[in-house]
Order: C-alpha cells, then sequence, then structure tokens
C-alpha cells in the first residue's frame, strides 16, 4: 500500500492534465460490432485475426449493425464484401524518407528507423492517438508496445536519437495520466493488460544519456509516473490481508507474508485480437472453467511470453495453460527494480524515511525471489506456483532475470551461468526453454529482449566470457539473416543453419524493432551500460 502522502503526489500530478485529455471509446471491436465481430473472426475473413480488430469503422457501430442486419437478408450476402464497404486499413502517417539499402546489418538497423516512425495524433477505431512520434516493431505490429519500446530504446539511444525516446516516454507519461497504466501498446482492445514493466528501465536510459548535465532531473520529472505504475502493479494489496484471498488482480500472498506479483487481465474473454484460437483453445481445454482458461490466456499474453510451455502444465499443451496460477520471475525482478528506482527518487527529494520504505520493500521481494523461486538441487531460478506451493519444472530463459536486477547470490550467479552454457546456449544464441512444442516462446527460438538481459545479467556479475559468447552467437545469427534476406525478423532459430524462427499464432514478422535495437546496442558494445 502507498503512504498517503504518495498518493496525493500522483493525483496531483494526474490531475494537472485531466483537462486536456479528449475522451475515447473505449470498447473493444467485439463489444461494438457484436455478431459481425463474431462472425467475421469465426469465419477467417482474415487470415489474422488482429487485422479486422485494426480496421477503421467508415460509420458508427451502431448504423453498420443496422445495415448489417438487414443485408445478411439477402441470400447473395457476403460477408467479406460487407466488410470491405464498410471498414478501411489506416495507416498512420510516415515522414517521407528515401530508403537506401546497406551492405551491412548495422548500417541497415540506421536506415529503418524512419520507415518504422509513426504519428497517431488522431484516434482511429482502435488505435489510440498518442501526441508525439514513436517506432513501432513492424510488420502486423503498428503501435508502441511496451516492453518492446525498452529494446528498441537501446537502438536509438546507440544511434543518438534522444528526442525520439524522450517523446515516446513522454507518450507513456500520457497514457499513465489517462489510463492509469502503461497497456500493452495504444489499442483499445490493449486496455485490460500491460506488459513487463520496463518503464523504470526506461527512465534509467533516459537519465543515462551523454553530457546530461542533472540526470537527477530526469528522475524526479517521471517520479510521478513511476510511482502510478507501481499503484497499478500493486492494486488489491489490502484484499490479501483476508484469509478468502491468496491472489487478487495482479498480487499474490506469499507463504512468508511477502505480497509477490504475478500476469493478470481485468477481463475473461477471449483476445479480439485472437478470438478463434481463444475458444478453441477453451473448447478443447479439460478444465471445467472456461473463463479461467481465457483469463490464463490473456495473463500469458500479458506476459509477453504469448506463448510459451512456461505457462502450461503439460508443456507440450497450451490447453493446460495456468499462468494466473504463477509468480513469475521475470515481472517480479522488474517490480524490485522499479521499488529501488522510487526509493532513489525519494533519495533526491530528501525523503530519507520513505527511501528506507521502498528499500525495504525491494529487499523483502528480492528475499522471498530467492527463497521461493531459486533451485538448489538445479542451480536456477523457476517461476512458483502459488496454488500448488511449489516451483514449476519447466527451465525457462526468463531465470536469468534474478542476474539482471541484480537479485542472485554470486554463487547463484554462477551456478545460473554453467546451466545457461549447458543446456541453453547453441550456435545461434541462446534458446528460450528446452521444450520444442510449436510455440513461438519455446526452442528452438531465441529472442532479442532474452540476449540482452542474459548479456547484461551476466556482465554484472563479472562472467564476462559467457556474456560476450552469447554476444558473439547472437550477432552473428542476425548478420547471416540479413546476408541472406536482407532484412531484421522477430525470432531466430538458434539450431537452425537458416536462423529463420517459426511457431506462434501468426506467421513471422519482420522490420524489427526490438531485434534491431538489441542488434545495434550489442554491435556498438553498448552493453557497456548495462543496468548496473
Amino acid at each position: 500500500m502507498l503512504p498517503k502522502k504518495t498518493t496525493t503526489i500522483i493525483k496531483r500530478t494526474l490531475a494537472r492534465t485531466a483537462q486536456r485529455i479528449t475522451p475515447i471509446d473505449r470498447k473493444d471491436p467485439d463489444e461494438k460490432l457484436g455478431q459481425l465481430f463474431h462472425e467475421v473472426q469465426s469465419h477467417r475473413v482474415f487470415a489474422d485475426g488482429k487485422t479486422f480488430v485494426d480496421l477503421v469503422p467508415r460509420k458508427r457501430a451502431t448504423r453498420i449493425l443496422q445495415e448489417y442486419r438487414l443485408a445478411r437478408r439477402d441470400p447473395n450476402f457476403r460477408l467479406d464484401e460487407f466488410v470491405k464497404l464498410h471498414f478501411y486499413e489506416f495507416e498512420s502517417p510516415i515522414k517521407k524518407v528515401s530508403f537506401v539499402q546497406a551492405d551491412s546489418a548495422r548500417q541497415h538497423v540506421t536506415n529503418l528507423w524512419p520507415l518504422l516512425i509513426r504519428r497517431a495524433h488522431k484516434s482511429k477505431g482502435s488505435l489510440i492517438a498518442l501526441p508525439h512520434d514513436y517506432v513501432v516493431p513492424g510488420g502486423r505490429f503498428a503501435e508502441q508496445f511496451y516492453w518492446d519500446t525498452y529494446f528498441i530504446m537501446l537502438g536509438l539511444a546507440a544511434d543518438g536519437k534522444w528526442k525520439l525516446i524522450d517523446g515516446m516516454m513522454k507518450n507513456y507519461v500520457y497514457m499513465i495520466q489517462r489510463f492509469g497504466f502503461i497497456p500493452t501498446a495504444n489499442r483499445t482492445y490493449f486496455l485490460s493488460r500491460s506488459q513487463p514493466p520496463f518503464f523504470a528501465a526506461m527512465v534509467k536510459l533516459l537519465a543515462s544519456k551523454p553530457g546530461r548535465r542533472a540526470p537527477s532531473l530526469t528522475y524526479l520529472e517521471y517520479f510521478p509516473s513511476l510511482l502510478a505504475e507501481y499503484k497499478f502493479w500493486m492494486k488489491g494489496q489490502r484484499k490479501l490481508s483476508s484469509i478468502d484471498f491468496m491472489a487478487t488482480n495482479r498480487v499474490v500472498a506469499m507463504p512468508d507474508g511477502q505480497v509477490l506479483n504475478r500476469y493478470y487481465d481485468d477481463k475473461a474473454t477471449p483476445r479480439p485480437e485472437s478470438r478463434r484460437e481463444d475458444i478453441e483453445t477453451a473448447r478443447n481445454s479439460r478444465s471445467a472453467n472456461k473463463t479461467k482458461v481465457y483469463l490464463d490466456l490473456r495473463a500469458g499474453a500479458e506476459s509477453g511470453w504469448d506463448f510459451s510451455s512456461r505457462w502450461f502444465s503439460d508443456p507440450h499443451d497450451i490447453e493446460t495453460i495456468q499462468t494466473t496460477d504463477l509468480v513469475p520471475i521475470d515481472l517480479n525482478c522488474l517490480l524490485y527494480e522499479l521499488e529501488m528506482t522510487i526509493a532513489h527518487c525519494y533519495g533526491v527529494l530528501r525523503q530519507a524515511p520513505l527511501k528506507k520504505r521502498f528499500i525495504r520493500l525491494a529487499e523483502r521481494r528480492a528475499e522471498s525471489i530467492r527463497q521461493h523461486c531459486w533451485n538448489e538441487t538445479d542451480g536456477f531460478f523457476y517461476d512458483y506456483n502459488f496454488r500448488t506451493g511449489h516451483q514449476t519444472s519447466h527451465a525457462t530463459l526468463a531465470g536469468v532475470f534474478p542476474l539482471y536486477s541484480g537479485i542472485a547470490t554470486k554463487k547463484q550467479a554462477k551456478r545460473v551461468a554453467e546451466k545457461l552454457e549447458r543446456e541453453f546456449l547453441r550456435d545461434g544464441g541462446l534458446r528460450m526453454t528446452l521444450v520444442d512444442n510449436g510455440q513461438q516462446w519455446d526452442a528452438p527460438n531465441g529472442w532479442a529482449p532474452l540476449q540482452w538481459v542474459a548479456v547484461c545479467g551476466l556482465k554484472r556479475y563479472g562472467l564476462d566470457e559467457l556474456a560476450e559468447e552469447i554476444r558473439k552467437r547472437w550477432l552473428a545469427s542476425t548478420e547471416r539473416v540479413f546476408a541472406d534476406q536482407g532484412k531484421m525478423i522477430e525470432k531466430y532459430d538458434v539450431d537452425s543453419e537458416s536462423r529463420i524462427g517459426g511457431g506462434g499464432e501468426y506467421p513471422l514478422q519482420d522490420g524489427f524493432g526490438w531485434t534491431n535495437g538489441v542488434y545495434a546496442a550489442l554491435y556498438d558494445r553498448f552493453d557497456e551500460r548495462c543496468p548496473k
């Protein structure tokens, strides 16, 4: 629970911009379009369910529904033609740039930034307008995604594009002021879930800008937003004092009395962007509680790892998904960093009692993570199932987060490194898990953000040799695909000769924001500025 003084700071800051914020229709496309939405998604009018939820209606939803009910009476009615007539694809304006194909992957990344910049100063359909330009991942992802943005910013920083970073940070302040938290991305159908909370890391990155005279002012500028972010993740903490609540919202009462966190979603329905996939998963699930299946799928999406054996009781079966029963290592390590960053801000303000309070909160969280997530036999960190009172049995690359955040002991870090080298490291970099089941966040895929987290985590504990080996292998994978296909992609197969990743609910995407960012940062030895 936040101190009363802290809550007052949040309210005052958010109130300053309340009058400048124009209302938007926060309803999901499925809520507004009802039966039409169901028909379009279930009949696969579009191969990718995200396509329809991103289209812009040419008229009000009520008018479109009226016309739909009349039109479908016609024996010659064609659903696809009706959709084309009543919806259009909105492409936010892109700055006119001349793209020059580069000879090197590094130069290619620099050349790509202007093509990935979007501006959306007016809301269109499900797209939420933002006040500043932003960089999108690419492909089907045409929004400012939460955790993607941090890794994109690493590359922007390596290329000296601090003004763009500053604008994207202000977009997040705007979203916090408007919605009380940072959603997955600026779409109305993402307003019930967030993503791994890297906002504190973004503030630290911005404060590290070379030549910045007063980094402490950066922390103070974003301090109210950091507090609001923390309040969002800790919502419901008071309810945990009741014996009837083991978990509520995103908070979990641990056996030691500590409060840790989980991924969650405020809705328990199929995701609008993946409606047919979610309905099929729930239908085939052996669980009698279909509502919980939807909630677990949504929570898995909030984790960013959508999807992975990490969230399944049977590692080969998504129908056994149990995300909301788990205390994830990565989430709690990131919230440890958030608590420490808030403590630092209170230190800048010379509020010693509040600084000490948040340091204590962070230290207790770290101790609870070590107590419940560390496996002494295996020498690795695992997610914790608070329903069963046991760790999960699936080792995943999320186990490096305690090194990244500085929570692990030196002995633990050394043992984690040994397991990484022995079981996770492949020719092309680190694989996400040890399970190959067709899910995109499982083996044999490797993803850029976790390569960065691993490299930084290892370097933090002086395990430089392995960190350098991972760095070299990941750069080589990225460069191999660029040499063969002239592009950067979303994920890489760290086992195959081609290095082309696969699996998941949609085709492989290229662009690609966080791949570009991590590649540039690692190539430029920006890892020397890893969080410490």
